[in-house]
């Protein structure tokens, strides 16, 4: 019997698992997800947008607009750093990874600071904002590829049924 042809691609794969660990975030406007893979393409770290540990998000906010301490601005921690604070592994050094959006200043630092040398991501919406400007001048200088995801995945359908 010859092998499956209809099988996705490593790259496909690791952005479908960034779409699906957003899956896991409570923020109403806006569900973000970071996957980070070694040089063997194993995930090592994985990540969504959400509240501190011990932050209760029945209590904190979820607005996107009003006074700054009555916003989740005051509170989420980016799907990038949790992805990096939620690591199996000692370092991150020389390993990519995938977003489901484009990433800002503050999360560009610490990818940076731990060596990720490539970040894929799959939507761009902020590029004009000047958070996103600076961020790609800090990968530029740092060395550190960012590119926009260009596979062939459109989705994927899970079903859960017995084999």
């Amino acid at each position: 019997m010859p092998k499956r042809t209809d099988y996705i691609s490593k790259e496909d794969f690791n952005m479908a698992a960034a779409f699906l660990i957003a899956k896991r975030s409570k923020d109403p406007s806006s569900q973000v997800g970071s996957v980070i893979v070694d040089e063997n393409d194993i995930i090592v770290a994985m990540g969504y947008n959400g509240f501190p540990r011990g932050c209760d998000d029945d209590i904190f906010p979820w607005d996107k607009e009003g006074e700054f301490l009555n916003t989740k601005y005051a509170y989420v921690v980016h799907a990038e750093k949790n992805a990096i604070h939620n690591r199996n592994t000692a370092s991150l050094k020389g390993c990519r990874m995938y977003n489901n959006l484009s990433s800002c200043n503050e999360c560009t630092k610490d990818i940076i600071q731990v060596g990720i040398k490539e970040v894929i991501y799959f939507d761009d919406k902020y590029n004009n904002r000047d958070s996103h400007k600076a961020a790609r001048r800090m990968f530029e200088a740092a060395n550190v590829i960012q590119r926009q995801y260009k596979g062939n995945l459109t989705g994927i359908e899970l079903l859960f049924k017995k084999q």
